[in-house]
């Protein structure tokens, strides 16, 4: 199986390095044309896409899946709708290959333009999100990069069915197939090969829990855009307006626990702990979310004590830890200390306390009364995301079109030479 699964890495490597060449300077029209043709497909064939889900479904339930992860899973008419619009958005963003981002003259008569240039192939590993096929898809294309999607096992069926209108809509439009190509099978030793690609892939974007990142972090030899845990806090200042806190934290938590921007931990200031602090929670635990409070709030009716193991957990679920801080200072100590630098929030009218945590934290993501369920590069005006990076080089936060890009310099002169 090794030899054959290195074959295949082979066979898709080489491929997408051809298409990569020639997507370089693909026209801005055609990459437009293949994104909006991709998108009509898809809801033309909604049908057959639930029908694929249902099998995924179906599978995911016989292995016994939690319901976040089923979540995760799962396609409706309206989630199809909304890759669909992810396909259109990203379609009418500019184009950013060429894009000039610096131009300057020297003395020495050189004329220097610090232009946008496609990276050239990107592998993108992820779990059971299926959407992620078409984002992922959409955005490397706009961005002019080929890639390789290896999707994971419980998401086999659903990815199929999206990257065939993927793939539809390239051939419509002119460009290679082999621009967006999807691993055709769900042996692991994939992964692995995916991640020694050099002579394949440029950059590895993995898009899933701890252990799949993990994993990546710790055998890719091929360049990697991390994206971390979500251990997402949200802080509420002694300023904080009631209303907007109970708004905004409930948002967060309950919208959708199975996404990396859901609220896993609720910091609350020592001055409002016995008032707003004590609504938040009876209201989190009356929306059914399985509150792990620290000592000074486990009296709370609802509460379950909190460990130490809850600090820093990523639950993807119905939980959420609440602690008690000394102000803002606190919140910050706490978080540099178990957060992830995904994202994190603050409640408060209190302009200087905003500021503080803003500078004083370094998570790619830093809100201030906003629910951190707009963690997301749809919300940003990216149209969709490929993921959330953590890390510090290159891409951070959102990854859209204009992080899966390098640049290059252009320059030019009349003759001139060096003394």
């Amino acid at each position: 199986m090794g030899e054959a699964t290195a074959d295949l890495m082979a066979r898709l490597g080489h491929a997408a390095r051809a298409a990569a060449a020639e997507l370089a300077f693909a026209s801005a029209e055609r990459k437009h044309a293949a994104l909006i043709g991709a998108a009509q497909y898809v809801w033309d064939r909604r049908q057959q896409i639930l029908d694929a889900n249902a099998l995924d479904m179906a599978e995911a339930e016989a292995k016994g899946l939690s319901a976040a992860m089923t979540d995760r899973l799962k396609l409706t008419e309206s989630r199809l709708r909304g890759i669909v619009d992810a396909l259109r958005a990203i379609a009418e963003q500019p184009d950013p290959v060429g894009a000039v981002l610096a131009e300057w003259d020297m003395p020495s008569g050189l004329h220097i333009r610090r232009v946008r240039t496609p990276i050239g192939v990107v592998g993108v590993i992820f779990e059971s999100r299926p959407n992620v096929t078409a984002d992922a898809g959409a955005l490397c294309l706009k961005a002019g990069n080929a890639v390789i999607l290896r999707g994971g096992s419980e998401s086999f069926h659903s990815a199929q069915a999206i990257h065939a209108c993927l793939v539809d809509g390239l051939k419509a439009a002119g460009l290679p197939e082999a621009a967006i190509q999807l691993v055709p099978t769900r042996d692991r030793e994939m992964v692995a090969e995916m991640l020694r690609a050099v002579d394949h892939i440029d950059v590895i974007v993995p898009r899933g829990g701890k252990g799949l990142v993990g994993l990546v972090q710790r055998e890719a030899r091929v360049p990697v855009f991390a994206h971390l845990e979500g251990i997402v806090h949200i802080y509420v200042d002694k300023a904080a307006d009631p209303a907007k806190a109970l708004r905004v934290v409930l948002n967060a938590k309950t919208r959708r626990t199975g996404i990396c921007g859901a609220a896993e931990c609720l910091l609350i200031d020592r001055a409002v702990a016995a008032t707003l602090g004590a609504d938040l929670i009876a209201a989190l635990v009356a929306a059914g979310v399985r509150v792990h409070a620290d000592e000074a709030l486990a009296h709370l009716p609802g509460t379950v004590p909190a460990t130490d193991e809850d600090w820093g957990r990523e639950y993807l679920d119905m939980d959420i830890a609440a602690k008690v801080v000394g102000g803002v200072d606190g919140a910050i100590a706490h978080i540099r200390r178990y957060g992830s630098n995904h994202t994190d929030a603050v409640l408060t009218e209190d302009d200087a306390v905003a500021e503080r945590f803003f500078t004083r934290l370094d998570s790619a993501i830093l809100m201030r009364n906003a629910s951190t369920q707009f963690a997301d590069g749809g919300e940003f005006g990216m149209g969709a995301e490929i993921g959330i990076a953590t890390g510090k080089l290159h891409a951070r936060g959102p990854v859209g079109a204009e992080q899966l890009t390098s640049f290059k310099y252009l320059v030019t002169a009349d003759g001139a030479t060096r003394g």
